[in-house]
């Protein structure tokens, strides 16, 4: 796509910063010696997508290979997806704007099982054929990978390859195994035959598929000799995989904006009905050194203000306590804040509590997944309602105000007595907080969706009748203890059941579903049931089918996928599950054999406290201001280019983050939430470049220009530079207070309106000239004209000189064309007067 073409798009479609690359810490390599291009496709939306640990590990890897590059690619919004099939342009990538089909492997990662249609809706904006089949051999290779990649056979028509398991070794040998095939010549089926004899590497093409007349699978047959079971890559030791140091900073507020680092690998609690606790093992954790090590560089590189240490069941970490205590201590000072977003009620203790209150309480997060106690064991969730009410009362004694209770509904052998047991359980949640100043309960259910690879395998899923019934007895009950309830769409979860344990028959049906207009169904405004209803009767195939009991007897769709746990194991599991038996976690107790460990190369690798750094108590609280040496400095920055399309609250974000990363020693409010003292202009509109924004910094001691404007230039995107610097007055008025007018530059559309002139002589002789804005979904009357102070006519340019307010508004009324018309005129500011200057 053009330049000119992108940026065209980018004015007309909400939030623009999702399609404009160029962030800080991206790469773009364009030097010719590249051999392996590697698109890394999300198909979700960029604030998802970038929110995601796995795609900068990937991005990083391949970065770092003289002769490979990454880029990154992500479902366009339906709005910037219809400007791309109107204009008939390509969906492209990010970092160079190439076109997602000129790229030698585009690679998908599966998080959710309705992310299906985004992922056909991109190979189409590429313009290629969906079914492998039908692509030829220039087109590029698709790779699929992720957690739905287990059960990969209902997209197993469409891709070329699955990457199954741990991806920081197997991603190298995936494009080493492309660069070889062409230099050698290899055609594709020389090259999926090559990728086959790679552990963890599943080429579809390489297997067929059988049904009985019952419709269940009769078997899955190989192709190729000794090619029967793909067996799951893993990675041997966290503790040496790589890491990114120098994240990519989004413009945009993303899901998660924040430094993730993910401290443990793999879950050993044995959750019957959790996939990710199987085929993540075994647990390998990161030692607090190296994640020490990591973490400072990110936020150095970085400048964000807040840590978040992943893992699927971070408290049980072994570590947890001295790490977290260190990084709170080391960072408080710098106000970083550290987050578990993965708290487990058996692993909650007190002295963790009292360290994670240290960073906020707006929200205390807790999973008992079902209400009682003898639904817990058959799930083996191995948590009992009196330490959960006891996690919840000293939540409420340390300054929580709200705890979040997850649970499921569904569950193999629930029933109503189990449902009533979860609206008891929450109200003594909310008891368990009487006296303590604030008691507010929030209770999200879930419907149960069995997942492959897990002992619930078999198990059916309640259908969506049901699933609305059980919502219903809990909204009531929930309501009638004054407990907010949240759910999730039967609908959306039926769909997911369909697709999770789906096999290569639902191929037509998501083909069909696409050209329906299915796009974003795990997005509430976006998902179209009745469209998927017609899908599946189009298809003839009965969608409540798959959500059916397996035998245990069955052929599964993706037993010929190994994730490392035989199914045996599974089995037993499933009738430890219905006789009530428990399965104690083996990271402290017995082995139970499940068959991943191979006790050498492969197995459980736990952390000790080592020689991590001493905790050195600092406070954030500022020191009382010498006099002598408070600084105010004022700014004069340019936002130019693509960062014209940056909105105003991301330009903020994006300056704050600099500062930081600049290290220079900027002032903070008190209380708590400080933030910096930095003071800005209003609000430029969306789209309008500008040479002229006046940003104040408040420093703690003097520093020296020069160095000022080096160190925040270096950390500044492309776009953005700061022309100026100068030390002002400490009691100088505010950027605003200070701007007497601004000049903008606007250009004017082709063929100019002949009557300009006389249209902007009757402008400036008017009282008032009124239009109708929109303004927060309503309309309002605003008087353009006290605010515009001379309009001139310069080179076929209108320059506009006003006092305040939007040159958008000005221009479109004088060319009687729309503000969105203006906007994709280029709009600039080229300058501001001062109060007190002589141009004033």
């Amino acid at each position: 796509m053009s330049a000119d073409n992108q940026a065209d798009a980018l004015t007309q479609v909400s939030r623009p910063s999702r399609y404009l690359g160029g962030e800080l810490g991206s790469i773009c390599k364009l030097e010719a010696g590249i051999e392996v291009r590697m698109a890394l496709a999300f198909p979700d939306v960029y604030e998802v997508g970038m929110s995601h640990i796995g795609f900068p590990i990937l991005y990083h890897i391949l970065n770092s290979l003289d002769w490979a590059a990454a880029e990154r690619v992500y479902s366009p919004w339906p709005d910037m997806e219809q400007w791309l099939r109107e204009q008939q342009e390509p969906l492209c990538s990010l970092e160079s704007s190439r076109a997602l089909g000129d790229f030698d492997i585009i690679g998908f990662t599966l998080q959710y099982e309705l992310s299906y249609t985004n992922l056909l809706t991109m190979l189409n904006l590429a313009g290629l054929p969906l079914r492998r089949e039908q692509r030829d051999e220039q087109a590029p290779l698709i790779v699929v990978g992720g957690p739905c990649a287990y059960n990969p056979e209902p997209l197993a028509e469409f891709f070329d390859v699955a990457l199954i398991g741990d991806g920081e070794e197997a991603i190298v040998e995936l494009v080493e195994a492309v660069r070889r095939g062409k230099q050698q010549g290899w055609d594709r089926r020389r090259l999926l035959d090559e990728l086959s004899t790679h552990e963890g590497f599943y080429v579809p093409a390489l297997f067929t598929v059988d049904y009985q007349d019952d419709g269940c699978l009769a078997q899955i047959t190989p192709l190729k000799e000794g090619y029967t079971m793909i067996r799951r890559r893993f990675l041997a030791d966290l503790e040496t995989a790589p890491f990114p140091t120098e994240p990519i900073i989004p413009f945009m507020q993303t899901v998660h904006n924040r430094v993730a680092l993910e401290i443990a690998r793999g879950c050993t609690r044995g959750c019957r009905f959790c996939q990710a606790g199987y085929i993540y093992r075994p647990v390998r954790e990161r030692s607090p050194q190296k994640v020490k090590q990591l973490i400072d560089s990110a936020l150095a590189n970085s400048g964000y203000e807040e840590v978040s240490l992943l893992s699927l069941s971070t408290g049980d970490y072994s570590c947890i306590e001295p790490l977290l205590q260190n990084l709170m201590a080391q960072h408080a000072e710098d106000r970083v804040a550290v987050s578990l977003p993965s708290l487990r009620v058996g692993s909650l203790t007190e002295g963790l509590m009292e360290e994670v209150q240290k960073v906020r309480k707006t929200g205390f997060t807790l999973a008992p997944e079902a209400g009682s106690e003898r639904l817990r064991t058959v799930i083996n969730k191995g948590i009992s309602a009196a330490d959960l009410l006891t996690s919840t009362g000293d939540a409420y004694r340390l300054g929580w105000r709200l705890i979040k209770l997850y649970f499921m509904q569904g569950l193999p052998t629930e029933t109503d007595e189990d449902l009533d047991a979860l609206i008891e359980l929450a109200a003594q949640v909310k008891r368990s907080g009487k006296g303590t100043g604030g008691n507010d309960v929030n209770v999200a259910v879930s419907t149960f969706v069995p997942k492959p690879h897990t002992p619930f395998q078999w198990q059916p899923q309640i259908g969506i009748e049901e699933t609305l019934r059980k919502q219903s007895l809990l909204r009531d009950g929930l309501r009638k203890k004054k407990l907010r309830f949240k759910y999730h769409e039967a609908g959306l979860s039926f769909l997911e059941g369909v697709f999770a344990r789906g096999d290569r028959r639902l191929a037509g049906v998501l083909e069909r579903a696409v050209e329906l207009g299915c796009r974003f169904d795990g997005w509430r405004e976006h998902f179209d049931f009745a469209k998927w209803q017609q899908a599946f009767a189009d298809c003839n195939v009965e969608p409540s089918w798959y959500l059916r009991e397996r035998g245990e007897d069955e052929v599964l769709p993706w037993d010929h996928i190994d994730c490392g746990i035989p199914k045996k194991f599974f089995q037993l599991e499933r009738q430890k599950s219905l006789s009530g038996a428990a399965t104690i976690d083996c990271r402290g107790g017995d082995c139970h054999a499940c068959g991943v460990c191979d006790f050498e190369t492969l197995r459980m690798r736990l952390s000790d406290t080592g020689n991590l750094p001493p905790v050195v108590e600092k406070t954030a609280a500022e020191k009382p201001l010498d006099e002598e040496l408070k600084t105010r400095v004022r700014l004069t920055l340019s936002k130019t280019g693509r960062a014209r399309l940056v909105g105003h609250l991301e330009y903020l974000t994006m300056f704050q983050r600099a500062l930081r990363r600049a290290g220079l020693p900027i002032r903070f409010s008190a209380g708590f939430h400080p933030t910096p003292k930095v003071s800005y202009l209003e609000a430029l509109p969306m789209g309008v470049a500008s040479e002229a924004e006046l940003i104040d910094l408040e420093l703690l001691h003097p520093v020296a220009i020069d160095h000022i404007l080096s160190s925040l230039n270096v950390q500044l995107p492309k776009g953005f530079k700061i022309i100026e610097a100068s030390i002002i007055p400490w009691k100088a008025p505010s950027p605003s207070a200070s701007v007497a007018s601004s000049r903008y530059r606007i250009p004017l559309p082709q063929p100019a309106p002949k009557d300009l002139s006389e249209r902007i002589d009757t402008f400036l002789q008017a009282e008032s000239v009124m239009v109708t804005r929109l303004k927060k979904g309503r309309e309002e009357q605003l008087d353009l004209r006290p605010n515009l102070l001379e309009i001139t006519l310069i080179d076929q340019e209108l320059e506009l000189n006003l006092v305040k307010g939007s040159p958008l508004l000005v221009a479109a009324s004088l060319l009687k064309i729309s503000v969105e018309e203006v906007r994709r005129l280029q709009v600039r500011k080229i300058g501001i007067s001062l109060k007190g200057s002589p141009t004033e």
